[in-house]
C-alpha cells in the first residue's frame, strides 16, 4: 500500500485548486462574452432605430419624400407619425425579446401600445400597412395576437 505524505497531499490540493480556479474563470469568461455579444447587438439595434426615427422625422417634416420608400400609398404627416409610433413599439418589443426590459417595464409598454391602438388612429393605419409586412414578423404576430384582440371592436 502506498502512503501519501503531507507534501504530496499539499501538491494535490494545490493542483485541484488551480484546475478549479481555471474552470471557474472559463465559466465566468464565457458568461461575460455572451453578455457582451448581447450588449453589442442591442447597441446596433439602437443605432438602426435612431436612423429610422430620423427618417420618420424627415417624413413628418416633408410628407412628399415618403414616396422614396412607398410610391403606392398616400403621403401624409399622420402616416409618417404612425410609422414612427409603430417603430417605437417594434423597438420596445425587440428590447423585451433581448431581455433588456423587465416585466414591469414591459407591462407599461404593452398598456401604452394598447391605448395607442384603442384611442388613436393607429389601428386603422395598422390594417392598411399590415399586408405589406413592414415590420418584423414576430412583432406583427404580437400586435395581431395580443394587442389588437385586447382592444376589442372599438
Amino acid at each position: 500500500m502506498v502512503e501519501i505524505g503531507f507534501p504530496d497531499m499539499l501538491s494535490l490540493a494545490q493542483t485541484i485548486g488551480i484546475v478549479g480556479t481555471m474552470i471557474l474563470t472559463l465559466y465566468f469568461s464565457k458568461k461575460q462574452i455572451q453578455s457582451l455579444a448581447i450588449d453589442q447587438q442591442t447597441r446596433v439595434l439602437n443605432d438602426l432605430d435612431e436612423k429610422f426615427l430620423r427618417m420618420a422625422e424627415l417624413s413628418m417634416e416633408d410628407p412628399s419624400i415618403q414616396k422614396v420608400i412607398d410610391n403606392q400609398g398616400s403621403s401624409s404627416r399622420e402616416l409618417a407619425f404612425s410609422f414612427y409610433i409603430l417603430w417605437i413599439c417594434s423597438h420596445a418589443y425587440s428590447m423585451r425579446q433581448r431581455k433588456v426590459l423587465n416585466d414591469i417595464e414591459w407591462t407599461g409598454w404593452q398598456q401604452w401600445m394598447s391605448n395607442c391602438f384603442r384611442k388613436g388612429t393607429l389601428r386603422q393605419t395598422w390594417k392598411q400597412i399590415e399586408a405589406d409586412r413592414w415590420f418584423d414578423p414576430a412583432f406583427q404576430d404580437f400586435i395581431n395576437k395580443q394587442i389588437v384582440p385586447s382592444i376589442g371592436n372599438k
